[in-house]
């Protein structure tokens, strides 16, 4: 089996984020990329193939020479082989007609990607891809196995979950539960040095459409100042539940 696990790099969850130019740019200065979560979370589960049914894998990202650092981790991890599409992820659609290439090329039986990345939370890559290259397509997965040419997934549904049978090619749109955090890998000394060994090819993009654009970035509002109520006044408490946060 053939796996593409797709790699979004994204700011750590700690950085603190600024936006330059008039709030239409958003300010890398200082801030900590990372694989996106999950995005980590299907690498993972991706590994388990490897282990269990001898799986061949590969990454690929969006991005400039700044994202190999994130995507060398990625191979640190057990990743096979890596791929850059040597372009800026402006917007979803482009970033979609550039997988979609690559998978198009590389002829992958399970392609994983996150349902979402962290910091546009746009959720519309994987199921653009799906619709590009006509593959079926399981959103919100949590559980995959594969038994040859069928897989088996679980999704996140309102209110439940749903078990679903298809068949290869797949792609899914990955989150926690696939793996858990405590599965994650952290890379040893030894994976570090493989990695350096391991192919990382960088192509060049197709012509696609920017979609979207950003317009202005907006952070959200200062929190205002905590009131400490006396537990013994509940009537203070209700007074300002209804009066001030309107609340009830």
């Amino acid at each position: 089996m053939k796996i593409l696990v797709c790699i979004s790099n994204v700011p750590d969850t700690t950085s603190k984020i600024n936006f330059t130019e008039d709030n239409t740019s958003f300010d890398t200065h200082g801030v900590q990329f990372v694989i996106n979560p999950n995005d980590e979370f299907g690498l993972t589960r991706a590994m388990w193939f490897k282990e269990k049914q001898g799986a061949t894998i590969h990454v690929a990202t969006v991005g400039g020479p700044e994202v190999e650092p994130t995507i060398r981790k990625a191979l640190a991890i057990g990743a096979d082989e890596a791929m850059r599409v040597n372009a800026e992820p402006t917007d979803g659609l482009f970033v979609a007609h550039q997988l979609a290439e690559v998978i198009k090329n590389g002829s992958y039986d399970l392609i994983i990607a996150g349902r979402e990345s962290i910091d546009y939370n746009g959720g519309m890559v994987p199921g653009m891809i799906a619709a590009m290259l006509n593959y079926n397509f399981v959103n919100t997965c949590i559980d995959l196995e594969i038994d040859g040419n069928t897989a088996t997934a679980v999704r996140e549904i309102d209110g439940g979950k749903e078990k679903i049978s298809t068949s290869l090619p797949l792609i899914i749109g990955g989150q926690k539960g696939l793996v858990e955090e405590s599965d994650l890998r952290i890379p040893n000394m030894r994976g570090i040095m493989m990695a350096r060994q391991k192919k990382l090819s960088v192509l060049e993009p197709i012509e696609a459409i920017h979609g979207t654009g950003d317009i202005e970035f907006e952070k959200p509002a200062v929190k205002g100042a905590v009131k400490l109520v006396n537990a013994d006044d509940i009537n203070q408490l209700i007074d300002l539940l209804h009066n001030e946060a309107k609340v009830i």
